[in-house]
C-alpha cells in the first residue's frame, strides 16, 4: 500500500514538471525600497521618524559632552582631593555613562525604539503589498515571485520582468478612490484597465512608450518654435519702439539735426530688416512643418514595420508550440 501510494505521488511531481517544462515557467520581481518610497504616507512618516532619530542623536552627543567636561574637571581638580571626593566623582561619572549607554540601546538597540516604529510603519504596506503580489500572481499566471531588495541575490534582473509599477499602482488606488466621484472612479477604472492591458501585453506596452515619445518629441519642436517666435516678436518690439521714442524726442526737439539723420538712416534700415524677419520667420516655419511631416511619415512607416514583426513572431511562435504539442502527443 505504502508503494502504490509513494508510485502515485511521484507521478504526480513528475506530471507537474513536465506540464511546468511545456508551458514554461514565469518569473517576476518586485523591489520593495523603490515600493516604499514611492508611497506618500510611508516616506513622510520616514521623514518624520528620521528628524526624531537625529535629536535622539543630539540627545547622546549632549550626554556625552556634559560627561567628558565631568572627567576634565576630575582630573584638573584630583590632586586637591581627598580620596572619598574622588570615589564619589567616578561614581558619578560611571552612573551617567551607563544611563548614556542605556538610553543608546533604548534608542538604537535591535529591540530599540527606531527599529520597532520603522517595522510598525513597514507591516501595513508589506502586507498589502503580499496581497496584491498573490492577487496579480493568480491573474498573470507567475510562478515566481522575489523580492530585489531582500536576502535573496539576484546578479542580473531584466526590466521587463520587474511588476513594482504594478503593484505600487494598486496600492495607490485605493487612495485615491475614497476622494473621488462616480464619474471620477469610471473614467480612473477605464484608466486602469488600460494599463492593465499595457502590463500584460509587453509589445503594446512598446507601443505606448514609441507612441509617448512622439507625442514628446512633437511638443517639444512645437514649443521651440513657440519660443523663437516669441524672441523674434520680442526684438521687432524693442526696436519700433526705439524708433517711436527717436520720433518723439526727435519731435520735442531734444535730439540733434545729426542725431534725426541717423535716427532717419537707422529707420530705413530697420523697415527692411523686419520684412527679412517676417519672410525668414515664415520660412522656418514652413521647413519646420516639412520636417515634422517627413518625421511622422517616418515614425509611422517604423511603426506599421514593427506591428509587421510582432504579427510575424506571434505567427512563429503559434506554429512552434502547434509542433510541440504534436510531438508531445506522438511521444504519448
Amino acid at each position: 500500500m505504502r508503494k502504490h501510494f509513494l508510485f502515485i505521488f511521484l507521478a504526480a511531481i513528475t506530471a507537474n514538471v513536465v506540464h511546468s517544462q511545456a508551458r514554461g515557467s514565469r518569473v517576476g520581481y518586485i523591489d520593495m525600497e523603490f515600493i516604499l518610497q514611492n508611497v506618500p504616507n510611508y516616506a513622510e512618516a520616514s521623514m518624520q521618524l528620521e528628524q526624531k532619530a537625529q535629536k535622539w542623536k543630539q540627545d547622546i552627543e549632549a550626554k556625552k559632552v556634559e560627561i567628558n567636561k565631568i572627567k576634565d574637571a576630575l582630573k584638573a581638580e584630583k590632586a586637591l582631593l581627598t580620596k572619598g571626593l574622588i570615589e564619589e566623582r567616578e561614581a558619578e561619572i560611571k552612573f551617567l555613562e551607563d544611563e548614556m549607554l542605556d538610553f543608546q540601546q533604548q534608542r538604537f538597540g535591535a529591540n530599540g525604539d527606531l527599529i520597532n516604529q520603522k517595522a510598525l510603519l513597514v507591516k501595513p504596506i508589506q502586507d498589502q503589498v503580499f496581497t496584491i503580489v498573490q492577487d496579480i500572481a493568480e491573474s498573470k499566471k507567475y510562478d515566481f515571485i522575489f523580492d530585489k531588495s531582500s536576502d535573496l541575490t539576484m546578479l542580473f534582473a531584466a526590466r521587463q520582468f520587474d511588476i513594482s509599477d504594478q503593484v505600487l499602482r494598486v496600492l495607490n488606488r485605493t487612495e485615491k478612490r475614497e476622494q473621488l466621484t462616480k464619474k471620477q472612479q469610471a473614467d480612473l477604472d477605464e484608466k486602469e484597465r488600460k494599463e492593465d492591458a499595457i502590463d500584460s501585453n509587453p509589445q503594446l506596452a512598446d507601443r505606448q512608450k514609441a507612441l509617448e515619445e512622439k507625442q514628446a518629441a512633437r511638443d517639444k519642436i512645437i514649443a521651440d518654435r513657440k519660443l523663437e517666435q516669441e524672441n523674434k516678436k520680442k526684438e521687432f518690439e524693442e526696436r519700433r519702439q526705439k524708433i517711436l521714442d527717436d520720433r518723439a524726442a526727435k519731435k520735442n526737439g531734444t535730439v540733434s539735426a545729426n542725431s534725426s539723420k541717423e535716427n532717419t538712416a537707422e529707420a530705413s534700415k530697420v523697415a527692411p530688416s523686419e520684412k527679412e524677419v517676417a519672410k525668414t520667420t515664415a520660412e522656418d516655419a514652413q521647413k519646420k512643418q516639412a520636417d515634422l511631416k517627413a518625421k511622422i511619415l517616418e515614425d509611422k512607416k517604423k511603426d506599421l514595420e514593427a506591428r509587421r514583426k510582432a504579427v510575424e513572431d506571434r505567427r512563429l511562435q503559434i506554429l512552434k508550440e502547434r509542433d510541440s504539442i504534436k510531438k508531445s502527443k506522438e511521444k504519448n
